[in-house]
């Protein structure tokens, strides 16, 4: 059967990507993320293709089918389809002599695609095919030498992209690196031009209220320009349980626990974390937040707002407009809008949880850690240490809770933080 707009909107993220066939080689592709492409497989010249036509719902039904036909036009005239841009299926190496630059590339990324998430790849995708393939991608690996490497980069490093630029160096130099381990090429290019390249900018932290009062008014101050919005209970929600905003919007009422029992608890699929991709397929690692009294509310409210008044299990938690997921910079605007440029942001949650608690309660710096998921420094006691220490964890939220929800003179925080 056809794909239709319905079956398009209702495609879940699972463990594992999937596709859904449309016909003529067209198809949906589903990411363990929750991203939506449509793409097409086809061969030219012998070669497999997979080609990339766009992300849902930035190109609709229709307009896929329209560069499917376009495509298969291009194939009956003997055309390239890709019109020379990036393919995404590897390409053997010509028989005429070295492989080129492109060829490899695309092999590469094949090969990393097994450990990569769907979006990391087709962001690694699409800065080679802008910056990178037009210029040495059908040159034969071994006549590339560093400066044509260092033009490149510089090319980049002209509009700003310092850091861009940067990681397009450590990538050509992956590519060389495979061609080394073939026999291809002795030498690596790319890694001699690293101190050619212009220094990036040091690192600037995201804005954040540090103490346990500015928190509460840059709560206060949301309220006040948001009332009882999705976005508002996000924001809320986000601030409460310290995650990264993409697990918040992507949040579904499948993944909450006994909300009406003793120890409300989200399980934040590993699909969804941020983490390697072989770790993502892995249920064992999926995130648990245990949710003190104040998130608990917050999602009871955000049932009573809900358009059906139901919490069934593939419904978005905080919809946006027409039931898809809030917009990445929703939440950045609602800071906007209550004056707090320069001293919050939605991210900021997450440094201002680590700071204020572990000022609080120094002896929990590791469960703070694990709060927050971060992986331990340590890789040996990450392999054999797997207590989630869940009980201590959620004396800290319900601690946090406190901070940014309890009486106004913050007594009931500071005695708990003195226990």
């Amino acid at each position: 059967m056809p794909l239709t707009a319905a079956k398009i909107r209702s495609a879940e993220p699972s463990a594992r990507p999937y596709k859904i066939a449309d016909g003529l080689g067209l198809f949906l592709h589903v990411a363990t993320t929750g991203t939506k492409t449509f793409r097409m497989a086809c061969r030219f010249e012998g070669r497999a293709q997979l080609l990339t036509f766009g992300r849902v719902p930035e190109i609709s039904l229709a307009q896929a089918r329209e560069r499917r036909d376009d495509v298969r036009q291009a194939l009956r005239r003997g055309e390239d389809p890709t019109g020379g841009r990036w393919r995404t299926a590897a390409a053997p190496a010509s028989n005429d002599g070295p492989p080129t630059f492109g060829e490899l590339a695309r092999a590469w990324l094949v090969d990393q695609a097994e450990r990569w998430t769907a979006v990391h790849s087709a962001d690694v995708e699409a800065s080679l095919a802008l910056h990178v393939l037009p210029a040495i991608g059908a040159t034969s690996i071994n006549k590339i030498a560093a400066p044509d490497v260092l033009r490149v980069l510089r090319q980049v490093e002209a509009t700003g992209s310092i850091e861009t630029a940067r990681r397009l160096r450590q990538r050509i130099s992956a590519v060389f690196a495979r061609a080394i381990a073939e026999g291809v090429v002795d030498v690596d290019p790319a890694a001699r031009v690293t101190k050619a390249l212009r220094r990036p900018a040091e690192p600037k932290h995201h804005a954040a209220a540090l103490t346990m009062l500015s928190a509460r008014r840059v709560l206060r101050a949301v309220d006040q320009v948001a009332g009882v919005g999705a976005a508002a209970l996000a924001f809320r929600f986000l601030a409460l349980t310290a995650v990264r905003w993409a697990a918040v919007r992507g949040a579904r009422w499948s993944e909450i626990e006994g909300l009406d029992g003793p120890a409300p608890t989200w399980r934040v699929p590993a699909a969804r974390m941020k983490m390697a991709r072989a770790r993502k397929a892995d249920a064992g690692n999926d995130h648990l937040v245990p949710l003190s009294p104040a998130a608990a509310a917050v999602l009871r409210l955000a049932n009573s707002h809900a358009a059906d008044g139901n919490m069934h299990g593939a419904a978005l938690i905080f919809p946006g407009r027409g039931g898809r997921e809030l917009g990445e910079n929703a939440l950045a605007e609602l800071c906007a809008r209550a004056g707090l440029q320069g001293q919050h942001t939605p991210h900021g949650w997450r440094a201002a949880f680590s700071t204020i608690l572990n000022e609080a309660r120094p002896p929990d710096r590791a469960a703070i850690d694990l709060a927050l998921a971060h992986a331990p420094k340590d890789k040996v006691e990450a392999a054999y240490n797997r207590s989630e220490q869940l009980g201590r964890r959620r004396e800290l939220f319900d601690l946090w809770g406190d901070i940014l929800m309890g009486d106004g003179n913050g007594s009931m925080a500071q005695e708990a933080m003195a226990a």
